[in-house]
């Protein structure tokens, strides 16, 4: 069976995931995964579907179409890739922690730095509030790093780059961080 990715943005409201789920089940397309969030006042969802057997992508979306637009929402449908990208040949997952005052380059910077390492986003949470207190200010990257990556240079990069961008940062294995984050 073909999986698809199917990706909804638009304004938040109740029903949205409702909406979305209903059509897909209208369709006998299975939803595999689902992630979705809400940025201020933004909502982003992402499915994982598998079609249903004789469903053309073409006719699906066009009733994604007919169902979603009139509710004010835009969505993409794509095929899923198959496995084998970033993290394929063994990785190990950690969080990244940084805290400071909101500027222009934070992201750009800290990602800049994981990129040049080959490292994977897997999960990014960023919420600025301004002003200049640090503690209003934090972003968490969750990534898979490479086992063949000098995790020494890598945490020293980083910091670097967190120095230059007045930020706080820390590095964890994600089981630490649970661990030590557990309510």
């Amino acid at each position: 069976m073909k999986k698809l990715v199917l990706s909804v943005i638009g304004a938040d409201r109740p029903g949205i995931v409702a909406a979305v789920s209903a059509i897909l089940f209208e369709n006998r397309c299975n939803i595999e995964d689902v992630s979705q969030t809400l940025l201020q006042t933004a909502f982003a969802g992402i499915f994982i579907i598998t079609l249903a057997e004789g469903l053309a992508p073409d006719v699906l979306e066009s009733r994604l179409r007919q169902g979603l637009e009139s509710r004010g929402l835009h969505f993409h449908l794509e095929p899923l890739e198959a496995a084998g990208g970033p993290g394929a040949g063994g990785a190990e997952p950690f969080v990244v922690t940084t805290m400071g005052s909101d500027r222009l380059g934070l992201v750009a910077g800290v990602t800049g730095v994981m990129a040049r390492y080959g490292v994977n986003i897997t999960g990014l949470k960023a919420v600025f509030r301004g002003g200049d207190d640090p503690m209003r200010n934090v972003m968490i990257y969750e990534v898979d790093v490479p086992s063949d990556v000098d995790r020494r240079a890598f945490r020293e990069a980083l910091h670097k780059e967190a120095d230059a961008l007045g930020l706080d940062l820390s590095i964890q294995h994600r089981d630490i961080f649970e661990s030590i984050h557990r309510v």
